[in-house]
């Protein structure tokens, strides 16, 4: 006679986490950070065409780390979310707020209900119409919400980033001086020793206060290479 075979739920909670860690783990890290104009997002990506950072709505926008499909198909539901919140009530009814709450729910569901959980972290961001006013909301595997301030990176190398930028970073810094500073901490800790991170590498975009409506705006080619060297 063959024993069924049991395993607790502790255990498979703590194997799906530990397997959501280790996929996470393996991406390259992206950094989140407020400046004097808005809200910047740096990510170490070298494709063109695969986004770790998109706009989905007026004044918010979306950064992750982990599986590109899967996090790409929540990027595609916060896209339909907001839009049907949008049209369906006004415009100022779609908030960062709202929108992590439904990231939340799905990224909970899939973890305690599927057998893989999606090995993916997000930043849902919101710009303000000042400093304080900025929402930013780290979500992880399991669903977990944490409400950010200042800056927030994400990836395998997140806690030796956030270390450094918990040295330098100010609430007044201008997108240059927060570019680079965002620049050399993912170039000392993403790979296996420092490096040099040049525009081709990276993926820049910012939420700018000052914008009408949509704030979302990428930095790409000479004017990102520019701003890293301070021009």
């Amino acid at each position: 006679m063959t024993m069924p075979f049991y395993v607790s739920p502790e255990q498979i909670i703590k194997d799906k986490a530990d397997y959501a860690r280790k996929g996470i783990a393996r991406g390259r890290s992206v950094v989140v950070m407020q400046y004097d104009g808005g809200i910047l997002f740096v990510a170490e990506n070298p494709s063109r065409a695969l986004h770790k950072i998109s706009e989905i709505y007026d004044r918010i926008a979306f950064a992750a780390v982990g599986k590109y499909n899967e996090f790409e198909n929540l990027r595609v539901a916060g896209v339909r979310y907001a839009d049907l919140r949008g049209f369906s009530y006004d415009r100022a009814d779609v908030t960062s707020r709202g929108l992590a709450n439904a990231y939340a729910q799905t990224l909970g569901t899939v973890f305690t209900e599927a057998q893989k959980p999606y090995e993916v972290e997000i930043i849902v961001a919101e710009v303000g119409p000042d400093q304080a006013s900025d929402q930013l909301y780290r979500l992880t595997f399991d669903g977990s919400v944490g409400d950010e301030h200042g800056f927030v990176a994400m990836g395998g190398a997140s806690e030796a980033i956030s270390g450094q930028l918990q040295a330098l970073w100010q609430a007044d810094l201008a997108l240059p001086a927060a570019l680079r500073m965002a620049v050399d901490a993912l170039a000392e800790h993403g790979g296996q020793g420092p490096r040099t991170l040049d525009e081709k590498q990276l993926e820049v975009a910012v939420l700018e206060r000052t914008r009408p409506r949509r704030a979302f705006r990428r930095i790409v080619g000479e004017q990102l290479a520019s701003l890293l060297r301070d021009e």
